[in-house]
């Protein structure tokens, strides 16, 4: 065997949910941008999971196929030296004209086979239909996608039809390319459960091969799923016609997610009523495993030693993606790619590991179900004028070409590794790890921007140190040495600095705090191969734009404050040229009880009338939300300015009632006044809003109120309980 290769590929999903369709394609952008494949060719991929989808080229008559898009990126790929595996479909139904459960599927998927390979005659690895059972599960056993059917008799007549498809498809492509080689794909989560419910995961855990061992022409009366099958509504003929007609996989593909491992489990008043499903015999809640086990899940590792010792083929990971923070999506990739190669090390045939969703996926948090305008971002994130790679597209370049994995965060475990994994009672005794690896170091131990940021490392499982001024005084240059020489950490995030904004204009404190502090850990960090992250502020803009700010408009601040925080975006940025700078605009979080959207509603919940001004206007940013997505940006050794706030921009006024509103207070107290009439000493921009020429990765500012008001809510229950106890 050779080295482990890197594969790639982008989620093609054209899902159908009643008459609607979502297509990952369109809503990546991929579908428009030929550059896209010397994006992922850069990786040092061998090979590219490439869509050239059945319904996208040929939604009606297979004689009007359109071959433009597919002709410009297959040469390109050429180009390039980049092998394709062509999908014919992906979880879809095809096109209008036929679905899973139309007889047609098979032949209809057939013919396309044999143009695109008349097409292609070069290409010589396919991917007919990605997982197969998957769909069939989700298509016809739970109803999700189309056609919407819920019964184990349409479950097994989607499967059949895609399995015959892919064998007809197989046999009509090979007799224009006799070498074409089948690299089937399926998600191989496994089942686990407590004693009494053996059974159910025994038989959910054997169905999971079904693919498989029917290409493979394994299953007939003496195969343990032949009873289930005929029950279902198979007839032996259906089942033994491929037996028959085998097509087994040049390469099996192991799609494995964190979620994919489930736990069955008879105690239902351990987990919430929306777990709860049934078979004939068992009531039973339904959980991912890792929520629940102590011991964890399998993983990537066990998923591929099951496999080995079931076929002895050649195996690939063919999907490796969590839609996670940046240093949990770089641990799972980089993990995938540690257990294989410890896998083919005991002898098993695993030829690559893919880095999957390239480009990100939509909706996945809700099964395509809804159009929420949910994304996980990939090895790029194309929430930007051109995709931005991320901290994951230099981990897979670093593994595609063999170089040692270089990011710190990847020294540390997992979430799926760590006890903050478990949800529920733990089943079995617990095996946890804690986080590990160099530090972040955190100024501001007092104030809401680094307790923020200290709440966000313990969540992600990041080392970090919480620092005070005594341990840490920002504007000490030997204070800052020590720390850093004490501590040896990768970056520091300075969340230090003077708030109050009126106090500014005349207090000293305002300039060495805000204006030399950040150029003290700019120099001590470009000595010492340091990251820095540190904050500006919408006040460094006068507001005549009269529209929301980006990176490169012109700072002309009207305040001390302001310009106390002008003057370090100039110096760090001068110093430190990658450092990160993130303009950012009036704080509201859960934690604090002093900020603006907490006063509110404290007043409003008293019945006291709200004073605010109705002339300037802002965007109001999530704390969680701002250190997340800072996070992130740090991860990905992004640098220079960016502009972080919840999408919005309103008056202080309209923020109010917005809280009002959220809160399920009375809105007709909040008082809308000029911001003249409020008697402060430092002057404010009329329009102080953001927005990004860079990319925009925060949510919106109305989802960010209800998760506020929501996390208020919680809080008050869980006082109550204290209360009562």
């Amino acid at each position: 065997m050779g080295n482990l290769e890197l594969w790639v590929g982008v989620e093609p999903t054209v899902s159908r949910v009643g008459e609607d369709t979502l297509d990952q394609l369109s809503l990546s952008g991929f579908d428009r941008r030929l550059d896209d494949i010397g994006r992922l060719a850069s990786l040092g991929a061998s090979a590219l999971r490439f869509p050239l989808l059945w319904e996208r080229t040929a939604p009606g008559e297979l004689a009007q196929a359109d071959w433009t898009w597919a002709d410009a990126r297959l040469t390109r790929l050429a180009e390039y030296g980049v092998e394709p595996i062509v999908g014919l479909v992906h979880h879809g139904s095809g096109p209008r004209h036929t679905h899973l459960l139309d007889p047609g599927f098979a032949e209809g998927l057939a013919a396309y086979a044999r143009a695109v390979a008349e097409r292609y005659p070069h290409v010589t690895a396919y991917t007919p239909v990605n997982e197969p059972l998957t769909t069939a599960r989700f298509s016809a056993l739970y109803g999700h996608w189309y056609p919407h059917a819920r019964d184990e008799g349409s479950f097994w007549k989607a499967l059949l039809h895609q399995l015959r498809a892919t064998v007809l498809a197989m046999r009509a492509i090979r007799q224009v390319n006799p070498q074409a080689q089948l690299i089937q794909t399926e998600d191989l989560g496994h089942i686990f459960s407590t004693a009494r419910l053996r059974g159910q995961a025994d038989f959910e855990n054997e169905r999971r091969w079904l693919s498989f061992d029917l290409l493979l022409g394994q299953v007939d009366e003496a195969h343990p799923m032949w009873s289930y099958l005929r029950w279902a509504g198979a007839s032996a003929r259906e089942v033994l016609w491929f037996a028959e007609h085998p097509c087994p996989p040049d390469v099996l593909g192991l799609n494995v997610y964190v979620t994919s491992e489930r736990f069955l489990d008879e105690r239902l008043h351990r987990y919430p009523p929306h777990t709860h499903g049934s078979n004939s015999r068992d009531v039973y809640a339904d959980v991912e495993a890792v929520r629940v086990r102590g011991s964890g899940i399998g993983g990537v590792g066990e998923r591929l030693r099951e496999a080995h010792a079931r076929y002895a083929r050649p195996l690939a990971i063919t999907e490796v993606h969590l839609g996670c923070t940046r240093e949990e999506q770089l641990r799972w990739l980089h993990g995938a790619w540690q257990e294989a190669e410890q896998v083919r090390r005991e002898g098993a045939d695993v030829r690559a590991v893919t880095a999957w969703a390239a480009l990100g996926a939509f909706e996945w948090n809700s099964l395509l179900t809804r159009r929420s305008g949910h994304y996980e971002s990939g090895l790029w994130d194309v929430r930007a004028p051109e995709p931005r790679p991320t901290a994951l597209a230099q981990l897979a370049r670093e593994l595609g070409t063999g170089k040692p994995a270089s990011h710190p965060v990847l020294t540390g475990p997992g979430w799926w590794r760590r006890g903050e994994r478990l949800t529920f009672p733990a089943f079995g005794a617990v095996r946890a790890e804690r986080p590990a690896g160099r530090p972040l170091l955190i100024s501001g131990a007092t104030g809401t921007l680094g307790r923020a940021f200290a709440r966000a490392c313990e969540l992600r499982g990041l080392p970090y140190q919480l620092l005070s001024r005594q341990d840490l005084d920002i504007a000490d240059p030997r204070s800052v040495e020590t720390a850093l020489e004490t501590h040896q950490p990768w970056a520091i995030v300075n969340a230090a600095g003077y708030v109050r904004v009126d106090d500014a204009e005349r207090d000293p404190r305002n300039d060495r705090e805000n204006a030399a502090g950040p150029q003290v850990l700019a120099r001590a960090c470009a000595g010492q191969d340091v990251r820095l992250l540190t904050f500006s502020s919408d006040l460094v803009f006068d507001g005549r734009k009269g529209a929301p700010y980006v990176e490169s408009d012109p700072p002309n601040p009207l305040n001390a404050y302001g310009r106390s925080k002008r003057a370090a975006e100039e110096g760090v940025l001068t110093t430190l040229p990658e450092a990160l700078v993130v303009r950012t605009s009036a704080f509201f979080g859960p934690w604090d009880p002093y900020n603006f959207a907490a006063y509110v509603r404290r007043e409003l919940q008293a019945g006291q009338p709200v004073r605010v001004a109705c002339d300037q206007i802002v965007s109001p940013t999530y704390v969680p939300d701002l250190t997340h997505a800072a996070l992130d940006l740090l991860i990905d050794g992004e640098g220079g300015l960016w502009h972080l706030a919840n999408a919005g921009a309103v008056s202080w006024a309209e923020f109010a009632r917005q809280v009002a509103g959220a809160a399920g207070l009375n809105p007709d107290l909040v008082e809308g006044v000029p911001g003249s009439a409020l008697g402060l000493p430092a002057p404010r921009p009329a329009f102080s809003a953001l927005t990004s020429e860079r990319g925009w990765i925060m949510p919106d500012l109305t989802d960010a109120l209800h998760r506020w008001q929501a996390h208020g809510e919680v809080r008050v229950q869980e006082q109550e309980l204290l209360a009562s106890d």
